[in-house]
């Protein structure tokens, strides 16, 4: 049986000077209605038939878990809030605890983990980190600390030897397919004149973009597979392409969607975190549309969901969850690679909320089409943009 949970925010300090959430069990602290004074037990009485008369159990200690998110922090209603979706659903569901760390750097991802890993009030039975940037800092840690289970999304930590850590649990994603979908979605609707919302696209242009977080071959997924769903749709659509180098420059992701709609795009996709808000507030100044990542973000980011016309879903909060759950059901298993692709419901399209009805009906079987084409394996998507 589980103990009930009560949330605070803790005053812990860590050597990098970021502070940790912690999600914590347990009943208030005395009060009544505790077994100890709730009139049964504990009396004037003789000591030995007290012990005898009221027999006591300890409950089972819950789970706790270390949650290291990318940079770019909660509040980006993308990549990291899905991952504190799958750990809030396990603390409901499970009854898990959970403490949770916001690095704005990358080096301090290294320290983070480690603090978590080295706990003994609590020990965490599992630290859960979140983006491809902590696998350096993981492989060390996952070395250091053989016998602490770590989980990580979107990366397979390796030895010098190339053999994957056997207290490492990695989840990865088919993020081509989900872009390859929207991507093709982006080549129909610049090819059509269609308004909705708060967009329109131009009569005598062809033409999307793409803008893209830190270059790296985990980003370079999203946007082949998007690049690819462009082509699918109209050959004769050009993509355009900016990566800002961050995952939480909102600035720098509105100047590099302006950039694109003052030359032609209709549609922008973005795969770059808090950055892509930028992207939104640019689409909705230009009367253009815009395409989210990750989660639903017309929900995530509704004051834009009159331009945001779909979203690229990445479940990582099932990533989360599942991970959680096999450390709960001690069924964790290290050493393994989970991938969620389309097949898996790892990721997927969403239509917006505001505006995603307006999507004509022949356009969105296009595209589901092409989601069983990859699903039976009659598609084939590239992992690298310049394979398209």
């Amino acid at each position: 049986m589980r103990l009930n949970r009560r949330r605070f925010v803790t005053g812990i300090g860590t050597g990098t000077g970021i502070a940790l959430a912690g999600c914590v069990g347990g009943p208030q602290d005395g009060g009544d209605d505790t077994p100890e004074n709730d009139g049964n037990g504990g009396g004037d009485g003789d000591d030995s038939d007290a012990e005898t008369d009221t027999p006591t159990s300890t409950p089972m200690d819950p789970v706790n878990v270390g949650m290291v998110y990318a940079t770019g922090g909660l509040g980006d209603g993308s990549f990291n809030d899905q991952a504190q979706t799958g750990i809030q659903r396990a603390a409901e569901e499970l009854d898990i605890e959970f403490s949770e760390a916001q690095p704005s750097e990358v080096s301090e991802f290294a320290n983070l983990q480690q603090q978590f890993a080295s706990s003994d009030d609590p020990t965490y039975e599992l630290v859960s980190c979140i983006g491809f940037l902590q696998t350096s800092a993981l492989a060390q840690n996952a070395a250091d600390f053989p016998d602490q289970n770590f989980m990580i999304v979107d990366s397979v930590p390796t030895t010098e030897d190339g053999e994957q850590f056997g207290n490492v649990a990695s989840y990865v994603f088919a993020e081509e397919e989900g872009s390859y979908l929207v991507g093709q979605l982006a080549g129909l609707m610049t090819t059509m004149s269609f308004s909705a919302g708060g967009g329109t696209t131009q009569s005598d242009a062809t033409n999307v973009g793409f803008v893209g977080g830190v270059e790296s071959p985990l980003i370079e997924k999203f946007e082949a597979g998007y690049r690819a769903g462009v082509k699918a749709a109209n050959d004769g659509v050009d993509v355009q392409t900016n990566y800002v180098g961050d995952f939480n420059d909102p600035a720098g992701g509105k100047e590099a969607a302006l950039a694109m709609y003052n030359s032609g795009a209709d549609v922008v996709y973005h795969a770059a975190g808090n950055t892509g808000t930028g992207v939104f507030q640019a689409a909705q100044e230009q009367g253009r549309f815009a395409i989210g990542v990750d989660s639903d973000q017309s929900i995530t980011r509704d004051s834009y969901s009159d331009v945001i016309v779909a979203s690229m879903v990445k479940r990582v909060d099932t990533a989360v969850f599942e991970g959680t759950e096999s450390v709960v059901n001690d069924e964790f298993e290290g050493g393994v690679t989970n991938a969620l692709g389309l097949d898996q419901n790892g990721v997927d399209i969403v239509y917006g909320q505001g505006i995603g009805g307006d999507v004509p009906e022949d356009v969105k079987s296009q595209v589901e089409e092409s989601k069983q084409g990859i699903i039976d394996g009659d598609i084939e998507v590239p992992t690298d943009p310049s394979n398209v």
